[in-house]
């Protein structure tokens, strides 16, 4: 009888690894590989096409925050319906574009997605496994990076072989995020795990003390602001690497669809690793692998620009996919456990607000560094970025955190 609340409880953590898995597939697959050439089809203005690219990360900075605070009050559950509602609905928008200023507001609206169902899904994780948070965020993420690294594979392979349909590869990502909806509601039979013990723990809070006076106190934790920083700054490389990177393989080294498909799976490909690097985050801290996977991400940006060669792109690819991984398998579970125990979901909604300030920022910011400097300049402004984050997080975080 004992271990029954055990059991419920890794048969809730298993739905929502598979919700997660095809919530983000439907969100990748509709902007990597295929956001820059169906841009460029509907003739966006270049000024315009780090916009573009930008557009959906922008509701992660508007709604993050409320959006985990709502679910400290309302209920996890009742966020996670609202997210995959717009899964479902966002794909079949973009079969109605024939504008490029069209693209940035069906963007716009897809965002809104994601940045709601990152931040609740961590606030609920974190609690529910409050001893293994490392471990289990971090199986969740590469839960979602399945569905991640699956994404440009499939969709390349969709471009490919229907000579760059688009409509063919909107529709794949339609059904993707029908069967997030679906899903969704089958972790309903869950609802009396300790999803609901959360939940309740939340509306104590929130009967107790402001909203206002919870966000205060997560906007002064310097822990929580440091690791926010170093998640917006993994983010920014990240979401110019993955929109930009497509532009010099396919306009530079002329590469074909499906291995421009295969190289930006390469990004994140290692981080299927990622519940181990959690496992290890667990048990010798959050501080060393941030600190080097900080180093391991930039270094192999030097070499992108320099090379023409698949095999090499790919080895590199995959360096920075290492450091990626090992910076955000520690840093949501760090959060967490630098936040007040009944702010854990605004927390994870701030972490979400600034790590999406950072994604934004990245492809307008290098796409004016690239209009002016070259992919050379691109690639070599992140490297600088990441090497001076791994100074500022060693310096800033202190034993005591």
């Amino acid at each position: 009888m004992h271990k029954k609340p055990y059991d419920s409880k890794e048969k809730w953590f298993w739905i929502f690894c598979l919700i997660g898995s095809f919530a983000i597939l439907s969100s990748t697959m509709s902007k990597n590989p295929v956001l820059n050439p169906f841009a460029k089809s509907l003739e966006t203005p270049d000024p315009f096409m780090g916009f573009v690219a930008s557009a959906s990360t922008i509701p992660g900075i508007l709604i993050s925050l409320p959006a985990g605070t709502l679910s400290d009050i309302l209920g996890r559950r009742k966020m996670l319906v609202v997210s995959s509602i717009i899964f479902a609905s966002a794909p079949f928008l973009y079969l109605l574009i024939n504008a490029w200023w069209q693209l940035i507001l069906v963007r716009f609206y897809h965002g809104f997605a994601t940045a709601i169902f990152v931040p609740v899904a961590n606030a609920s994780i974190a609690e529910v496994f409050p001893k293994r948070r490392a471990e289990k965020i971090s199986t969740f993420s590469t839960a979602t990076i399945v569905g991640r690294t699956a994404a440009p594979f499939l969709g390349g392979y969709i471009l490919s072989v229907t000579n760059y349909n688009f409509k063919s590869l909107y529709l794949a990502v339609g059904i993707a995020g029908v069967t997030t909806f679906i899903l969704t509601f089958s972790l309903f039979k869950e609802r009396k795990t300790a999803e609901n013990v959360s939940t309740k723990k939340g509306k104590e809070l929130n009967s107790a003390q402001s909203v206002i006076s919870g966000w205060s106190k997560v906007v002064r934790n310097r822990g929580v602001l440091v690791i926010s920083f170093i998640e917006s700054v993994q983010y920014y490389g990240y979401g110019a690497i993955e929109y930009f990177l497509v532009g010099y393989l396919n306009e530079i080294v002329k590469l074909d669809a499906f291995l421009i498909g295969i190289i930006s799976g390469g990004l994140l490909v290692v981080s299927f690793a990622k519940p181990f690097m959690g496992r290890l985050s667990d048990r010798i801290g959050r501080k060393i692998p941030i600190f080097w996977g900080c180093i391991i991400a930039g270094i192999p940006l030097l070499g992108i620009p320099l090379t023409k060669d698949f095999v090499f792109l790919l080895l590199f690819a995959v360096l920075y996919g290492i450091g990626f991984a090992l910076v955000t398998s520690s840093t949501p579970a760090f959060a967490s456990e630098l936040s007040p125990p009944k702010l854990v979901g605004t927390t994870m909604g701030f972490l979400g607000t600034i790590m999406d300030v950072g994604q934004t920022l990245g492809p307008i910011i290098s796409g004016l560094i690239l209009a002016n400097f070259g992919y050379v300049g691109l690639f070599y402004s992140l490297t600088t970025l990441y090497l001076a984050s791994s100074i500022i997080f060693a310096s800033l975080i202190t034993k005591r955190e």
